[in-house]
């Protein structure tokens, strides 16, 4: 009787397991995605080439709860025509590496605009050619040369008249 008991209860713990585990992979609405950062169209391909950038297991894992699926016969690498990082001046000590890309790198990327709004995390805002927010990307622990390499990967301008 008493081996039937611990076989019961290590049964119970495993199913509990198990069902933490599956809704670790489940979506989430567009409120808490957006919450979290993440908006627009994120392909779930992007949130491959974001673990590459970003060695951050728990954000990864939210971009995945918050991705479309690629299909095969989709644009699997989604861009913008522009950008805008925003972050709260007050804020800015605290992320070094937003402070010396928007001081030595920014000027090599016209299409980026830096906007500074009280109480804002780092975050980039990616453009469509309508200048409209297509995508929001929380940037906290990113390094400098990972934004530098995100924005030339992503960002595509349109070429002008003139």
């Amino acid at each position: 009787m008493g081996r039937s008991l611990y076989v019961s209860a290590a049964v119970c713990l495993v199913l509990m397991c198990c069902s933490g585990l599956c809704r670790g992979g489940e979506r989430l609405g567009a409120r808490e995605c957006e919450e979290l950062g993440f908006t627009g169209l994120a392909l779930c391909s992007d949130c491959n080439a974001l673990s590459e950038f970003v060695k951050d297991q728990e954000l990864v894992e939210d971009c995945h709860k918050c991705c479309t699926e690629d299909s095969d016969d989709s644009i699997s690498k989604l861009t913008f025509s522009g950008a805008i990082i925003e972050v709260c001046m007050r804020k800015l000590v605290f992320y070094p590496e937003v402070v010396g890309f928007l001081e030595e790198d920014k000027d090599d990327f016209s299409y980026v605009e830096a906007r500074y709004a009280y109480g804002s995390p780092p975050k980039l805002i990616m453009l469509d050619g309508k200048g409209e927010q297509k995508e929001t990307i929380r940037i906290d622990n990113w390094k400098r040369e990972h934004i530098r390499q995100f924005l030339k990967e992503k960002v595509k301008p349109l070429k002008s008249d003139s």
